[in-house]
């Protein structure tokens, strides 16, 4: 028995040795691995691999110290996890070696002593007494102890507090001696680290008595001592020159002072304070400093201490500068360092809050930015965490902050805020100067929104948040979250509302009112009714009114201020006027809403700003109070100058003026302010004028007299004269200024002219408005110049909307126009810098549709002179020399503007004669900037006439039918222009024939509404002349022709065709091109008429195609090939046959004629194939620059032949004469294929083809192969076969074909999709093929046996009774010299399994034998056949008959095995697949299928980590054919559920599920197993190297113990221990795992 409990133990030791061996791994991964393997051991069995790490340590004792590192690891993991189970005599072992490990070399070899010493922490957590038994005997009193004794101590005092307490008093005072005897740094540090874990082990044991196991333990136990060591620490060690030590020194000294006795500590003050300060200059990283810091100085406050009196000033000076220097965030210590000094600050403040602020506050006033930021943080510090020594405090400390709140530096301002925000939380805000507080707060607000500049890259920021966001957040918080605050704030903050400066806070501000106000609301009724007794500094409603009102024209100004504004009015509504009440709560939502619907981008100012004036009138009107409405007024006005800068909101606020001054019943402040505001306007800003202009048109709705009044003494004031008088305040005014005022004073009449009602201001306009006008015309500033023309066209508008238009004559019209385009002429032609061309083409088109009609001159000027002054502008007005890149927007807006206005002003014009002799008249004008060479003008002329024909059509009514004289002449102007070079032209010519054909139907008789199908399909016709393709342009030209030529009338047909004949020469190439497309047309069209012109037209077009190489005499040319082709047929084909090769352009062109009719096409087509088959493909060519071989060179006659083939066949007319010959046409041209795949041009050629390719974009090559390949493809496209050419290009089958290497995988994408796409063809196709497979040429061979492989493919054969002649002559060739074609015929009878299953059956012992032979090919070095032969066989297994199969299924199996671990991922692949499908016929000789299976299951399983992805899969498919032959439902299911294909596979798992079932249903075959792994311990695939340890592995985890005697131990560690010396980490760590679970068999 005790046998029998020893061997596992040697055997678990003996692994446990193998893998300590390997620990000299060099692999951090291996040595991981080993570590987990180690303790994998462990938890099964603890105590022994304990014991055989002992031992293993022991006897090798000279083991480097790395390797030691990993063994002692894996011990302290083992004991921690069975600390409760650990025998104690084990426990002793493991102590005794640690503590010798630890303590074999007297140098310090931290990683391997650190490692022993854990273990000893480790197993003290239970065996506290047994370590330090151990570890005491070491720790002698008098000598120095080992380094890691006294860090094990420490660490033993951290993780066992109430085992080890007890054992301090003795280590103390065997340790206090030593420190005397310490001499090295090292030494020192540690026993300063072991008294700082002492003091915190003796802290937490003294806090938590209840618990501890001897509760008569108390402080002054170890007092004595601990201050015998500080007395060491502090006048010897802390004095050292090594900064590492003196910091260990301090942060013992902290947890010390706690256990000090309290009158020593008191004693040792006065020395300690500052010995622990002057560290400070001497270390850069102070945070260890600061921490024992304020633990001493909490150890001091806790006894009374009186001493730190003397040492504050010391401490408040030293402190200080560490909160000044700012805190890295980047580095953690320093933030830390921070917080520490704060909480002295805070130890301090709480015992002397006098001297503390005495020191801070005059800080405050240094002129060093960082010492006043660090004074306020630690102001905000004490604010925030001594509130009841403050308290009688706040007033001195509010009145300190003076000087830091007129601080213009930004890391201030943000240290402001925070101390703003902590006073706000403790009630300082509601003192005295607490107002001042937030006025400051406030002001921080209103600062610019953007991101502010930094001033240096470091990171002395407080913050990366602006002083203005934190500001921002700080009010919003301090209004909702801070009760106190809320008297405070309310209604103080509304005195920021008004002033101009707090502009940028007003949204902060209106959301902090309007919350307020509704909290005060909810207090009760009248709570948020403003009290101007007890506030006189707020302002009034009238002023809050005004200013929330203004900003809301602006509403996505400072961040939305617009919503707030009106939200804060709406709550205010009540202090505004009792009356507004009903009406603003209705109202104000409507208009918040409005705002949140759109966006900044989307919001139409103009609504906006009627929304606004509409509200402010419902007002006006709902106040009802005259008085009121006075005071309202002035305050308006009193607040004008304060928007100076703002000119949107100054703009909006004179139209709020103007409205307000309309609902004034006194006419006396009427008369006051308008004058007012004439006096204090800005005339020299363009948004004031304009808005000063509003505001007296919209005064004169109301108040017309007395504004005409005012503006008449403005007239005649002294300000024009420059003389003192009653507008004296304009006396010193400059030329310039004179000028603005002027066109102020203009454009205000403008306005008050549209705005009065219109029964009023008719009379007046003559008498009144125009008398002070027109003395101005005479003038070159711009200003005054646009505000003429504004106002002139604001009277005219006036005049048309009057209704009485037709009555009232306009006597001074004539004058208008013409000063009008004597401003239009003025403009300079080369570019458009103002807007004065544009408004004064407005003002014209409303000054002609008034009473009396213009001069004929006068007309023809006003036309001429604007025709110029926009369309002969130069291209892209966005782009002037003299703009600005930031400009060209506004140019294109304005360049766009200009063009309506001028469209516009045209058809008022063309109103007036809306007859074909006032069309004729209008396009007299337009007719040469039409035909103009420049694309601009042409492009601006079209648009315009398509915008004037579409108005004349629109506006035609036809009494009587007249001729349309001028049709012809007008179609032949614009139709060419549907081609011109710019699209928007060629839009808008097509627009303009559409308007002259339907008013040519109008003039005809037919009603206005009427619509003709054939006219509207021109529209349709507009989508194909959008890109310049010039097929398509050609189609929508003829179609636009075929319109034309249908709808125009006979007498006009030859002034179009002479028309259009000059159209030739149009020096745009696209216009003469449809010029010729449409003369084309039209003849073909309405030939009958004019049939003897033909010969004479076609003539002319001819000689164009040897000029100029353009589309439309190319078209010419092909009609006239035709006709020739049709008479001398064979002379056209020789002669063209003999054209230069590669075939010019027009060559081309010509062939394609030639498809026009299907019985002369095919005729020609049978001339060209005898033309291909007289001749041989090609010729060797002795390849003389290589010295051997040769190369073959095309010959000339079958390659042009082939080439005119192509072109003939590219026209889609020759589909009939291709179907008649389609068999011919693709055997010949396959064959041509076949024959020319590596064949070169001729060298001639080659040159040729180089010289064509450089002269045209990009030409057709001429390659013999790729010729014959586009051939073959228009070919099959023209013959109904477009379904192939697809399915051959979309598998990449055309540039296979042409490959040298898979030109046959080409030939079998042709041919499944033949079968799929052209069936009826292939007896024919067959048929001609049949002969080739006796070819000379191998190529010819080839070709022929994979078209005809892949046809087997297809049930098609069997459909069209071909199979047997197809399957015969496969069978044939399984002799052919050529390897490919053998090759290709094995692939053919294994399709047949596809194709024609059915038919398996039948011929099954002759396909059988055939795979057998190609398997045995002799003449196959690459295995290529027999390849082929194992790919056929698994497809022609589910269909051949079982007793065929049964005789030759071992043979089979055993033939193939060898190719499962073939280097060659195909014949793994295939040879796997194969044994998959054999597997189905295994069920009568099952035992000796069953052996099969077995002998390769481990070869599958391994080769799931195969490197190629087809093996994988070919792998997943075998083992689930397997599974249901191998008698084990759980090992099938796996196979079915893991390894289908599309699922990824975590093979660790898998591997581990597949053993545990292995070893459940065949236990004994865990040995042949084993031994199969093994020999894959070899494999060249890492992968697989690295899975069969772990296979093994998982075989041990799961077999039972009764089974473990088969293995040969010896053999598998052994080979275990080979494996691990593998170059590859992975693979070691594989080995290293499974030795671990080696545990389970010994």
């Amino acid at each position: 028995m005790m046998e029998s409990r020893i061997k596992p133990c040697l055997s678990c030791s003996g692994l446990a040795t193998t893998l300590m061996d390997a620990t000299t791994d060099k692999d951090p991964l291996v040595q991981e691995q080993i570590y987990n393997a180690l303790c994998y051991l462990g938890e099964s069995e603890p105590e022994e691999i304990l014991h055989s790490c002992d031992e293993y340590l022991r006897q090798h004792d000279k083991l480097a110290y790395p390797h030691r590192v990993i063994i002692l690891k894996a011990m302290e993991t083992v004991v921690k996890n069975n600390i409760a189970s650990l025998d104690k005599s084990t426990a002793k072992v493991v102590i005794f070696l640690a503590s010798n490990e630890m303590t074999k070399s007297k140098e310090v070899i931290r990683e391997w002593q650190q490692a022993a010493s854990s273990v000893l922490v480790a197993v003290g957590q239970r065996f506290i007494n047994k370590v330090m038994e151990e570890v005491l005997t070491k720790f002698q009193p008098g000598i120095l102890p080992h380094y890691f004794i006294v860090q094990t101590f420490a660490n033993l005092s951290v993780s066992n507090v109430f085992g080890m307490v007890p054992f301090l008093n003795s280590i103390l005072g065997t340790m206090l001696p030593m420190l005397g005897m310490a001499k090295q740094d090292h030494m020192k540090s540690v026993f300063c680290y072991a008294l700082q874990h002492f003091s915190e082990s003796i802290q937490e044991y003294l806090a938590n008595l209840d618990k501890a196991p001897d509760p008569t333990v108390r402080k002054d136990t170890f007092s004595n001592e601990i201050f015998s060591a500080y007395e060491v620490l502090f006048n010897s060690w802390l004095q050292h020159r090594e900064a590492k030590l003196r910091l260990a020194v301090v942060e013992a000294m902290g947890p010390m002072s706690y256990l000090m006795p309290s009158e020593k500590l008191e004693e040792q003050l006065p020395k300690l304070i500052p010995g622990i300060l002057a560290l400070y200059k001497k270390h850069a990283e102070a945070f260890y400093i600061s921490k024992s810091l304020c633990q001493i100085l909490e150890a001091s406050v806790n006894i009374g201490s009186r001493s730190l009196d003397v040492q504050l000033d010391a401490l408040l000076g030293t402190l200080h500068p560490q909160i000044c220097a700012p805190a890295e965030p980047s580095v953690p210590l320093t933030v830390k360092n921070h917080t520490e000094v704060l909480r002295c600050f805070t130890v301090l403040a709480c015992s002397f809050p006098d001297r503390v602020l005495a020191f801070l506050l005059p800080k405050l006033e240094s002129s060093n930015e960082r010492t006043r930021v660090g004074t306020l943080l630690i102001m905000r510090q004490i604010i925030n965490s001594a509130p009841s020594q403050m308290e009688i405090k706040k007033p001195f400390i509010l009145s300190s902050m003076k000087l830091p709140l007129q601080d213009s530096n930004d890391k201030v301002k943000r240290a402001v805020v925070q101390v703003i925000s902590a006073m706000a939380h403790h009630g300082y805000l509601e003192q005295p100067g607490g107002e001042a507080m937030m006025e400051y707060l406030v002001r921080q607000c209103a600062l610019p929104s953007e991101a502010p500049k930094k001033q240096t890259p470091d990171a002395d920021d407080l913050t990366s948040d602006s002083v203005q966001s934190i500001s921002v957040n700080t009010l919003f918080l301090l209004s909702t979250t801070v009760d106190r605050m809320n008297n405070v704030l309310w209604p103080y903050l509304l005195e920021f509302v008004t002033p101009i400066q707090f502009t940028n806070a007003l949204t902060p501000l209106c959301k902090s009112l309007m919350y307020l106000a509704m909290k005060k609301q909810e207090e009760g009724e009248n709570a948020s009714l403003i009290r101007y007794d007890l506030n006189g500094n707020l302002p009034s409603p009238y002023a809050l009114t005004t200013r929330l009102l203004v900003v809301s024209s602006q509403p996505y100004a400072g961040d939305c201020r617009g919503t707030a504004a009106l939200r804060l009015l709406n709550v205010l509504q009540y202090s505004v006027h009792p009356a507004l009440e009903q009406l603003w709560s209705k109202r104000v939502p409507s208009l918040v809403e409005h705002i949140e619907e759109n966006t900044e981008k989307c919001l139409c100012q103009k609504e906006w700003e009627e929304k606004l004036l509409l509200f402010l009138q419902e007002t006006l009107a709902a106040v009802s109070d005259n008085t009121w409405i006075c005071h309202f007024v002035t305050e308006m006005c009193r607040q004008l100058n304060s928007y100076n800068g703002f000119p949107l909101e100054k703009n909006f606020l004179y139209k709020c003026i103007g409205t307000t001054l309309g609902a004034c019943t006194s006419k006396d402040l009427v008369q006051k302010q308008l004058q007012e505001l004439l006096e204090t306007a800005r005339y020299h800003e363009e948004a004031e004028r304009e808005g000063l202009a509003s505001c007296f048109g919209i005064c004169a709705i109301n108040h017309l007299e007395e504004t005409l009044a005012k503006l008449e003494d403005f007239v005649r004031s002294d300000v024009f004269k420059k003389s003192v008088g009653l507008f004296s305040i304009f006396k010193d005014r400059s030329d310039n200024e004179v000028e603005k005022i002027k066109s102020t004073l203009i454009l205000c009449y403008g306005f008050v002219a549209v705005h009065a009602p219109k029964e009023l201001v008719l009379s007046r306009i003559e008498a009144d408005i125009l008398k002070n006008i027109f003395q101005y015309f005479n003038t070159k500033d711009l200003t005054l110049k646009l505000c003429l023309i504004r106002s002139i066209c604001m009277i005219s508008q006036a005049i048309y909307n009057g209704g009485k238009c037709g009555d009232f004559v306009f006597s001074r019209k004539a004058e208008l126009v013409a000063q009008m385009v004597e401003f239009i002429k003025a403009e300079p032609l080369d570019a458009m810098r103002t807007p004065v061309r544009q408004r004064a083409m407005v003002t014209c088109t409303y000054l002609v549709v008034l009473e009396p009609h213009l001069s004929d001159p006068d007309r023809t000027e006003l036309i001429d002179t604007c025709l110029a002054s926009v369309l002969a502008l130069p291209p892209d007005p966005g782009q002037e020399r003299d703009g600005i890149g930031g400009d060209a927007p506004h140019k294109e807006i304005l360049y766009g503007d200009t063009l309506s206005a001028l469209k516009d002003l045209l058809k008022s014009l063309l109103q007036r004669n809306l007859t074909p002799h006032g069309l004729q008249d209008m396009f007299a004008h337009l007719g040469p900037w039409i035909k103009s060479n420049k694309e601009q003008e042409r492009q601006r002329a079209v648009e315009v006439s398509a915008a004037l024909l579409d108005f004349y059509l629109g506006k035609l009514n036809v009494s009587t039918v007249v001729p349309f004289y001028n049709l012809g002449v007008l179609i032949a102007l614009f139709s060419p222009r549907c081609s011109d070079s710019l699209a928007s032209v060629r839009q808008h010519a097509v627009d303009c024939v559409y308007c002259l054909l339907y008013i040519q139907l109008c003039y005809e008789g037919f009603a206005r509404d009427h619509t003709d199908e054939m006219v509207e399909g021109l529209k349709a016709l507009k989508k194909g002349l959008e890109e310049p393709d010039f097929t398509v342009l050609f189609h929508t030209c003829h179609n636009i022709a075929m319109v034309v030529g249908k709808r125009v009338p006979p007498d006009q047909l030859m002034s179009l065709l002479l028309a259009m004949f000059e159209g030739l020469a149009d020096p745009d190439k696209n216009c003469s091109r449809a010029a010729t497309v449409m003369i084309n047309s039209l003849l073909k069209e309405r030939g009958s008429v004019l049939q003897e012109k033909v010969p004479d037209i076609m003539s002319i077009i001819h000689s164009k195609l040897q000029e100029v190489d353009e589309e439309h005499i190319r078209k010419a040319a092909q009609q006239t090939v035709y006709i020739l082709a049709s008479q001398h047929k064979s002379v056209v084909v020789s002669s063209l046959l003999g054209s230069a090769l590669p075939f010019d352009s027009h060559t081309c062109a010509m062939w394609r004629s030639l498809a026009a009719e299907p019985t002369l096409t095919s005729q020609i087509l049978e001339q060209l194939l005898e033309k291909v088959n007289r001749d041989v493909p090609y010729k060797e060519s002795k390849c003389f620059l290589l010295g051997s071989g040769s190369e073959r060179i095309a010959t000339p006659l079958p390659l042009a032949a082939t080439c005119a083939l192509y072109e003939i066949m590219s026209a889609p007319e020759s589909g009939a004469a291709v179907l008649g010959l389609y068999a011919p046409l693709f055997v010949t041209l396959l064959l041509r294929v076949s024959c020319t795949v590596g064949v070169q041009l001729p060298k001639s050629l080659q040159s040729r083809e180089r010289r064509s390719s450089s002269l045209s974009p990009a030409p057709r090559s001429l390659h013999p192969c790729s010729c014959a390949v586009e051939t073959l493809k228009v070919m099959l496209a023209r013959g109904g076969s477009e379904a192939v050419t697809r399915a051959v290009g979309s598998a990449g089958g055309w540039d296979l074909m042409a490959s040298p290497e898979r030109h046959h995988d080409g030939i079998a994408v042709l041919a499944g999709a033949m079968a799929r796409h052209a069936g009826p063809r292939l007896p024919l196709i067959v048929k001609n093929l049949v002969p080739t497979l006796s070819s000379v040429f191998d190529s010819q061979r080839i070709t022929t046996t994979a078209f005809f492989a892949e046809l087997l493919n297809s049930n098609v054969v069997n459909d069209l009774m071909l199979l047997e002649t197809v399957m015969d002559n496969m069978t044939g060739r399984q002799k052919d010299p050529c390897m490919l074609v053998r090759m290709l015929a094995l692939r053919g009878l294994g399709n047949i399994s596809s194709g024609s299953p059915e038919k398996v059956r039948k011929h099954g012992a002759k396909l059988l034998a055939s795979m057998v032979n190609g398997m045995d090919d002799k003449d196959d070095p690459h295995n290529l056949v027999a390849l082929e032969a194992m790919s056929s066989l698994s497809k022609l297994l589910d269909h051949l008959e079982e007793r065929d199969i049964q005789s030759m299924l071992l043979h089979i199996a055993i033939r193939i095995r060898p190719f499962f671990d073939s280097e060659q991922p195909g014949l793994r692949q295939s040879s796997i697949v194969l044994f998959g499908n054999l597997t189905k016929f295994s069920e009568d000789d099952c035992e000796a299928f069953f052996e099969q299976i077995l002998n390769g299951l481990v070869t599958l399983l391994l080769h799931l980590q195969d490197p190629k992805p087809e093996v994988v899969k070919a792998c997943k498919f075998a083992l689930r054919m397997c599974g249901p032959n191998m008698g084990c439902e759980g090992l099938c299911d796996m196979f079915l559920n893991h390894l289908r294909e599309d699922r990824s596979l975590h093979y660790g798992e898998f591997m581990n599920n597949v053993c545990k079932h292995l070893m459940q249903s065949y236990p004994e075959m865990l040995n042949r197993l084993i031994l199969t792994n093994l020999f894959y311990f070899k494999s060249n695939w890492v992968d697989i190297r690295a899975a069969a340890p772990m296979f093994i592995g998982f075989l041990v985890l799961h077999v039972d113990e009764d089974h473990c005697q088969q293995v040969d131990l010896d053999q598998l560690i052994s080979a275990l221990n080979l494996l691990l010396k593998d170059p590859v980490p992975a693979v070691r760590m594989k080995v290293a795992e499974t030795l671990g679970r080696l545990v389970r068999i010994l």
